[in-house]
């Protein structure tokens, strides 16, 4: 009987490589790759190549280096240029990952487009409902809350059951043993580059410094550059005193970095805008639910309402600390990913 064909995402690492080799007792794989013009693209390229054979699997490697740079390279940079925190994994997920490399994957034959992200999807009443995985640590949701019915429903997530740690004994029983240690840095394109350097040598840009200011509006000094700076960072600002100053807000339109102390950086609500709701059923006007407001952020009770239709507010039944314009607000119904929104604003 002929088995139906599967497309998996490799990158080199132990949770691709662990879906390939469960996927391959039951579909016909092929492995992909993306070339993203990563800093170590020709050493990653060496790994995949290497794992693909030795999985005997066939491999193709899709050229995306362009639309990488003008979607998410372009975004990483435009944001912190404007004063915001991005999020570029949120946005090559949607648009690269499972956009135009499981487009190319698909339109090659494939069925379905694999990965080894630790989130699970579900299929019911019609729609397709993603769901945090069992690995809390490892649970990879908050980065897929902006996927669409239509890409779910030609995604697998092997590992969505699986915790990490039984990843790495399953390849290991399977004969690949140099995993642990390894893991995949968060911001790909970064590699061990500190952000600000990585935006100066992007994009030729006037550095502008300017004046870092108290709440209350007295001058305490001067910054390099907002783009230099995110909400809730202590170090680098060249304040001393007898508890540390944390950035609070960036105001791009007077050029001022405004600081305050700990308890400054806790907000009780937060707008965004830009909402994206994985089902049909639209978040309820006055329901709680659990919300996270960046990647390593474990979740919070809070108040859904709507403010336009294309902007909603959520207040927290206890004040969160650093919330950031630009994060995604990603809200859940237990298990499940109700949607998410781009911050703009605190309250």
């Amino acid at each position: 009987m002929t088995r139906e064909p599967v497309g998996i995402a490799m990158s080199g690492g132990v949770d691709s490589t662990a879906a390939a080799l469960l996927l391959k007792e039951r579909f016909a794989v092929e492995g992909f790759f993306m070339d993203l013009a990563q800093p170590d693209f020709e050493d990653q390229k060496r790994r995949v190549v290497h794992l693909a054979e030795a999985l005997s699997i066939p491999l193709h490697i899709i050229d995306l280096k362009v639309q990488f740079k003008k979607r998410v390279l372009d975004y990483f940079t435009g944001s912190y240029f404007q004063g915001r925190t991005p999020n570029p994994c949120m946005i090559c997920n949607l648009e690269i990952k499972f956009g135009l490399f499981m487009d190319a994957i698909l339109s090659s034959g494939m069925a379905a487009v694999a990965t080894g992200h630790y989130a699970s999807i579900h299929e019911g009443d019609g729609e397709f409902f993603l769901k945090r995985g069992t690995d809390v640590k490892k649970d990879q949701s908050y980065f897929l809350s902006r996927l669409t019915q239509q890409q779910l429903s030609r995604i697998m997530f092997p590992l969505g059951s699986r915790s990490k740690e039984d990843i790495y004994r399953f390849v290991e029983n399977n004969g690949y043993t140099d995993f642990r240690g390894v893991e995949s840095q968060d911001i790909c394109f970064l590699k061990n580059k500190r952000v600000r350097a990585f935006l100066e040598e992007y994009k030729t840009v006037s550095i502008q410094p300017g004046n870092i200011i108290s709440a209350d509006g007295s001058i305490l000094g001067r910054h390099k550059g907002l783009h230099c700076y995110t909400i809730g960072q202590r170090r680098g600002l060249g304040l001393p005193d007898a508890t540390p100053w944390y950035v609070c807000s960036l105001d791009q339109q007077n050029n001022t970095l405004v600081v305050g102390k700990n308890r400054d950086l806790f907000s009780s609500a937060l707008t965004a805008d830009n909402p994206h709701w994985i089902n049909r059923a639209m978040p309820e006007e006055n329901r709680t639910y659990t919300v996270r407001i960046r990647y390593s952020h474990p979740g919070a009770e809070a108040r859904f309402t709507w403010v336009s239709g294309d902007s909603f507010r959520l207040d927290f039944d206890e004040a969160q600390r650093a919330i950031a314009p630009g994060q995604y607000a990603v809200l859940y119904d237990g298990t499940r990913v109700v949607g998410s929104g781009e911050i703009v604003s605190r309250h």
